[in-house]
């Protein structure tokens, strides 16, 4: 049994359009894309080198610190160019000249600064920044400033699924998940 919804509004087949991959087999399929859940690595290889970073004041020691978070930055600069070639993907499904492109550009382009942002903050580290002595103030605070931009594009990537429901399956698929998946048995009394 299949739910039907009307939904008000919904009559551009641009916003259907933006609901489908470009390419499943490199965007994901349908209702399932690869763009969420390439960005969780990014952000948590970024959020515990920050944790890493400010560690490295508060121990004795801080070496395995400091180069825990120098390659935990490289690992999240790696998985951001993942996300962004998938999240390029997901940016041609929008049709131009709508605020959802408009929403997804900034998007794509805060990334693109946070991703060279850390990537210069390696090239930084690696070039011979003392490990004994904790982080430096300023790759420290460009970390900090990064994160920061990077949690602001990741509420416009959110309001790109959840308010403009891009790559997002359609209501009707949705509403295939609140059906019953079994009908109690009925009472004969």
């Amino acid at each position: 049994m299949k739910l039907k919804l009307e939904v008000v509004g919904m009559v551009d087949p641009s916003h259907e359009r933006a609901k489908r991959p470009v390419s499943a087999a490199l965007a994901g399929p349908y209702g399932h894309p690869f763009h969420p859940i390439l960005v969780t690595v990014p952000i948590g290889a970024w959020v515990g080198s920050l944790v890493f970073d400010i560690a490295s004041h508060l121990v004795r020691d801080p070496e395995f610190l400091v180069r825990g978070a120098m390659w935990l930055i490289a690992l999240g600069v790696i998985g951001a160019l993942a996300a962004a070639l998938v999240g390029f993907l997901d940016l041609f499904a929008i049709p131009p000249g709508t605020r959802a492109f408009r929403i997804g550009l900034v998007h794509m382009t805060l990334n693109l600064l946070v991703t060279a942002a850390y990537a210069a903050n390696f090239l930084w580290r690696h070039a011979g920044h003392r490990t004994d002595t904790g982080v430096g103030g300023g790759m420290l605070a460009l970390n900090a400033v990064s994160l920061a931009a990077l949690g602001v594009s990741g509420h416009l990537g959110g309001k790109l699924a959840y308010r403009y429901g891009v790559r997002v399956a359609d209501e009707s698929t949705q509403a295939e998940g609140f059906v019953p998946a079994h009908r109690p048995p009925r009472s004969t009394g």
